[in-house]
């Protein structure tokens, strides 16, 4: 194909996600083709997607521990390859945190990447596999264009009594507050919903992000006002491998012991906690449905009921519950769990049709329900895209 090519890219803990748009004259990016490196496979192999079309590229490059350079030139050369003469003009990018500096995406010079790198000890498990892809897209394309879309800035709409903790003021002041994540997801089912069901949007919706990381966020008019992630993307609901919310009475004792050093608590909160943690076998909500195991069902269960428990304290924060909106692999694709989570939140007015749950259908409320119920795919990809197609423009 000719034509000019927005590349994003979406990095997560261990995969690459890559979204190829088309830029036109006028009118929004048009997704291409989709991409993926899980950087844990050995060999790498680049899957792509182009309508129908899939493509699994061997990859001769290896991620080194701070420097993706080899293997971004490589996907580079095979997407060059891939979409004939196509230009790619510029490469926007996913960044899980903004902190209080960036309120929406910017354009990345050598003073927004300082910016970007600083914040590095808020989130030092995500933020630098963000600086290696713009670091590696610097190095290739020095003269390309390259943007950066913000997970936290979609939450800078909440109040200081939302994003506070209970700590002294000069904490808050320097830094230690609620930011939230998922952010370019929830703008993404903000912007579906409004053009889907505009009397909703309106409303008081939560939103339930349920993937391998999950969070909860309240929507007034479309507008975040509370989310279940905080200072971290520990907290909150439970996850694959996550923990959410703790007492932190139980970090101190942790600490405490002698047996356990700070690496150690951390590796357990974020990849031996949540489902894994308490089913023992697994953090795959698909393992655990499939199972019979005692601990199977308790970690399930576990999780709807937190979820549950986390949605009705939103709708605190927004006077009210119009609407509910499951997204994200678990939240779009698995009944079972939806269904768990629609039972304990009966008394809020919920109510689920079995036939319509079942098949992952748009609307799954019950004809009796006082809230309406949606299911809906996220696509943070095509928010990047517009974000940066915008900053292009301008």
């Amino acid at each position: 194909m000719t034509g000019r090519i927005l590349l994003t890219f979406n990095p997560g803990s261990s995969t690459i996600k890559l979204g190829l748009f088309a830029l036109p004259q006028a009118g929004p990016p048009r997704r291409i083709g989709r991409g993926m490196i899980d950087l844990k496979r050995a060999p790498l192999v680049l899957h792509i997607t182009e309508g129908p079309q899939t493509v699994d590229i061997p990859l001769s490059a290896a991620p080194a521990e701070d420097d993706l350079h080899d293997v971004i030139r490589e996907t580079l050369d095979w997407l060059a390859h891939h979409f004939g003469t196509a230009e790619i003009a510029a490469a926007g990018h996913r960044v899980v945190h903004g902190g209080d500096r960036f309120a929406g995406p910017v354009r990345i010079t050598p003073e927004v990447l300082a910016a970007i790198a600083a914040l590095t000890p808020l989130a030092p498990l995500h933020q630098p596999h963000s600086l290696r892809l713009i670091r590696a897209i610097g190095r290739i394309w020095p003269d390309r264009p390259q943007t950066a879309s913000f997970d936290t800035a979609f939450h800078r709409s909440q109040s200081d009594l939302v994003r506070r903790f209970a700590l002294p003021r000069v904490l808050f002041d320097e830094g230690i507050k609620r930011y939230g994540f998922h952010g370019l997801s929830y703008r993404s089912i903000a912007g579906q919903l409004a053009a889907r069901d505009p009397a909703l949007a309106a409303g008081r919706v939560v939103v339930a992000h349920l993937g391998s990381g999950a969070s909860l966020c309240a929507l007034e008019g479309g507008v975040s006002r509370d989310t279940s992630m905080s200072f971290s993307t520990l907290d909150g609901i439970p996850m694959a491998t996550r923990c959410g919310a703790l007492d932190p009475g139980v970090l101190l004792h942790l600490l405490q012991r002698n047996d356990l050093g700070a690496p150690e608590v951390e590796d357990m909160l974020y990849h031996r906690s949540g489902l894994l943690g308490v089913s023992g076998t697994s953090g795959d909500s698909r393992d655990l449905l499939a199972s019979d195991r005692p601990e199977a069902r308790e970690a399930l269960a576990l999780f709807a009921f937190r979820i549950a428990r986390e949605i009705a304290a939103q709708a605190t924060t927004i006077g009210g519950l119009d609407g509910l909106v499951f997204t994200a692999g678990i939240g779009e694709h698995q009944p079972a769990v939806r269904a768990a989570i629609g039972q304990h939140l009966a008394w809020l007015g919920v109510a689920l049709d079995g036939t319509a749950n079942g098949a992952n259908a748009f609307r799954i409320e019950a004809a009796a329900s006082r809230v309406a119920v949606r299911v809906m795919a996220t696509d943070e990809e095509q928010v990047i895209a517009e974000e940066a197609a915008g900053l292009l423009a301008a």
